[in-house]
């Protein structure tokens, strides 16, 4: 599985095993997370839950998972064989050996590229979980814009308007080519500038705490890190990484599920300046606490499932 030279497969194998792993544990919580940034009429993260659940039922946390579970894992696959192999390639070039540890400024420079590269698959994989997770508000909203249009003023109940109830789009199939037809391809990357700067500075601040949490809790400098300790270290790495993202992440949100119908943003200023002025600087925390809890079991089941994914193929 490994080669003699600094480019290696199996951080892409080990990757895409960890994202499919992760994706199951914490799509419930990113559900939450993605209804209270850029939906309305939730008033915190419990009655956010609980709403899903009374409206939706169980399979409501669930909407839209068979994309990200099909695409994050290779989204995941990429970044974690891009960030290792970027690693070895840094070592190589700097100490003339690619498996020469990686001091704090090249993992700063591969964690600041990875972030950068991730862009390029996370944008349209992101867009289409969150119009597809946003498909019971989205929906309502332009019933009740087209209700509130049609009556004049006058009361007339929704149902008297007539609104096709089938959804805005039938599957992330349908939702891709949707977006191509009515957005172009520079649709399917709207919210690609706030995405990088979440995720430049996401991942310096995953990447890098990850490694020192894990030589922290080594019991020697030679020794490798137990898979309690790889869990913990995870864990804590993608509270902080989501928690320090969650403003940038609150504005990709809002301008991936701005749809094209009712577009109330013309770019990235003029999303965290009108989030500012209507709701004030709060809005740019909304699922924080979401983000730190949903952060950690994701985070520490990506990083264990790959780290010991990594190990067996390198034992093979």
């Amino acid at each position: 599985m490994q080669n003699s030279n600094s480019f290696q497969v199996d951080d892409f194998i080990a990757g895409w095993i960890g994202g499919a792993s992760s994706v199951v544990v914490g799509h419930p919580l990113d559900t939450v997370k993605t209804r209270l940034q850029a939906g309305k009429g939730y008033k915190n993260t419990l009655h956010c839950v609980l709403t899903i659940y009374r409206k939706e039922t169980v399979s409501g946390f669930f909407k839209g998972m068979s994309f990200p579970l099909a695409s994050i894992t290779v989204y995941n696959s990429v970044v974690f064989g891009f960030f290792s192999n970027t690693q070895r390639l840094i070592s190589k070039y700097r100490y003339g050996d690619g498996h020469h540890p990686c001091g704090m400024l090249d993992l700063t420079v591969a964690s600041m590229l990875t972030g950068l590269m991730s862009v390029g698959l996370g944008a349209p994989v992101d867009l289409v979980k969150i119009r597809l997770q946003m498909q019971t508000q989205t929906v309502l909203a332009e019933n009740l814009h087209l209700a509130g249009s049609v009556s004049n003023g006058t009361n007339i109940p929704l149902r008297s308007v007539n609104i096709p109830s089938q959804r805005l789009y039938r599957g992330p199939i349908h939702c891709i080519s949707s977006i191509l037809q009515t957005e172009g391809l520079q649709g399917l990357y709207r919210g690609a500038g706030a995405m990088i700067l979440r995720d430049v500075p996401g991942y310096t601040l995953y990447f890098i705490p990850y490694t020192m949490f894990c030589n922290l809790l080594k019991p020697d400098a030679t020794s490798s890190p137990h898979p309690c300790s790889i869990w913990l270290a995870g864990g804590l790495a993608g509270s902080i990484s989501w928690v320090t993202a969650t403003p940038a992440d609150v504005v990709k949100s809002r301008m991936q599920a701005d749809a094209q119908l009712q577009r109330k943003y013309r770019g990235i200023l003029h999303c965290i300046i009108h989030s500012y002025k209507t709701e004030g600087l709060q809005v740019f925390f909304r699922g924080a606490s979401v983000n730190a809890i949903r952060g950690f079991p994701m985070s520490a089941t990506m990083f264990l499932t790959y780290e010991l994914s990594l190990q067996f193929f390198r034992n093979l």
